[in-house]
């Protein structure tokens, strides 16, 4: 065995789509905007997206940055936390 972790699927609730469907309309309505010096003005997109997916992986458990699609919408394959 190569000890690379063993993809999984994974499947959210109604509840835990919801609140993904909800983080990501407001990451997508972040604007990019950025002070002098490269400051963003507002909170970054992909960090809004990121904080959701690492929440949904804590409470799942799977390695939130290794969530690929699945079959369905509230369906995706991510590496298990062992």
């Amino acid at each position: 065995m190569s000890g690379k972790p063993m993809r999984t699927e994974f499947r959210m609730n109604d509840e835990q789509y919801a609140f993904m469907m909800t983080v990501m309309q407001v990451a997508r309505s972040q604007p990019v905007m950025y002070l002098s010096g490269g400051q963003p003005m507002f909170e970054d997109p992909q960090e809004i997206a990121n904080r959701a997916w690492k929440k949904l992986g804590a409470d799942m458990g799977f390695v939130w940055d290794s969530a690929g699609p699945g079959a369905d919408d509230h369906s995706f394959f991510a590496d298990a936390i062992e």
